[in-house]
């Protein structure tokens, strides 16, 4: 197997140079926010839907707008300070910056092997991509497995970011070490959503971010929920379809939430959900458009180095044990909107646990 180093520039060709340099340059032209990067992934998708991830990829890149979007939202303004949401954005904005320049090249130099009917993947160390994944493409080349393909991406997304933000000492002193953060479990925030019909939700949540091991295991669960169910899938993609991203949560539930905000500024927060529906005559909740709450951010170069040391990861490619994925997840939600007005209603969610 090669290694990253095993590629030497003098030895590629001007063709391969000229595929490198095309695939690195629209990369970085839709790497600016969250929303080029989720509507780029849906857009390799419905070219190529053999690459599963691609779509995983978009819905999950979606929650990841969202969760920038609320902290310039109704809810979490008045529980976090400047500085707190400012460093919970720059932290997630981080790694949807980073797994897009390291996913999206692959998916890029697949639809330059199928161009050239031949497969590229032995440059994939030219783009800094893990030697793990190179075996993996080669595999899918041959056999054409999307599960294996897609699970094996679940665990080098993951693994990729486990030192580069995980385990970055600036984002475990401002965001993972931070009370507010540890509080996300007691708050359930950590919930992905997938919409589909009659605003309609599915997904799944994870209870402890800092685990790699519970990570993977979520991005396989996801990709059973998105995937195990034909007519479920379709359903998924064809929101996706009517309903472009912008970043509010408005995208799947109108009802409740607006990207124009109704409140008057100073009037202390009421209560305005019951049973996720709005009380009478009460106001939307908040949730502005990704472009207009947060600007474009330009990022230091991703830290080089590949984290595969050992094919026991491999083991990860095994199948669910679970026959079903249960993908309910609209009553947690709701309690979780609920405890949400609550804690902005008392703004004294984190003193409490002092």
């Amino acid at each position: 197997m090669k290694q990253p180093a095993d590629i030497d520039n003098n030895t590629l060709t001007s063709e391969e140079k000229g595929i490198l340099e095309r695939i690195k340059k629209n990369t970085r032209e839709l790497n600016l926010n969250n929303v080029t990067r989720t509507m780029a992934y849906f857009d390799f998708y419905q070219k190529h839907p053999e690459i599963h991830w691609a779509f995983l990829g978009h819905m999950v890149s979606r929650n990841g707008g969202w969760n920038m979007t609320d902290l310039k939202g109704d809810l979490l303004t008045r529980l976090l300070t400047n500085k707190e949401r400012d460093a919970y954005f720059t932290f997630l904005e981080r790694g949807n910056w980073l797994i897009f320049q390291d996913a999206y090249p692959q998916f890029l130099l697949y639809g330059e092997s199928l161009k050239r009917n031949k497969p590229l993947f032995y440059l994939l160390p030219a783009l800094d991509i893990s030697s793990f994944m190179e075996s993996v493409w080669n595999y899918f080349w041959k056999r054409r497995d999307s599960y294996i393909l897609t699970i094996a991406l679940v665990i080098n997304e993951q693994n990729y970011l486990e030192k580069r933000v995980i385990q970055n000492p600036i984002y475990q002193k401002d965001v993972l070490n931070t009370l507010e953060f540890k509080l996300q479990d007691y708050l359930s925030f950590n919930h992905i959503l997938f919409p589909y019909r009659k605003k309609r939700l599915a997904g799944q949540t994870l209870h402890q971010f800092q685990s790699l091991h519970e990570r993977i295991l979520l991005g396989k669960r996801l990709y059973a929920v998105l995937f195990q169910k034909k007519e479920l899938l379709n359903q998924f993609v064809e929101w996706a379809k009517a309903h472009r991203h912008t970043g509010s949560r408005k995208d799947y539930w109108p009802h409740i939430f607006n990207n124009v905000n109704e409140g008057i500024p100073g009037i202390p927060y009421q209560l305005r959900l019951n049973s996720c529906k709005l009380k009478w005559g009460a106001k939307k909740i908040y949730s502005p458009d990704l472009l207009s709450a947060w600007k474009d951010v330009q990022h230091p170069e991703a830290e080089k180095g590949d984290w595969f040391r050992d094919w026991q990861v491999a083991d990860y490619l095994s199948e669910l044990n679970e026959t079903h994925i249960n993908g309910e997840i609209e009553y947690e939600y709701c309690k979780t909107l609920e405890r949400l007005e609550l804690a902005a209603l008392a703004k004294k969610v984190i003193t409490v646990f002092n």
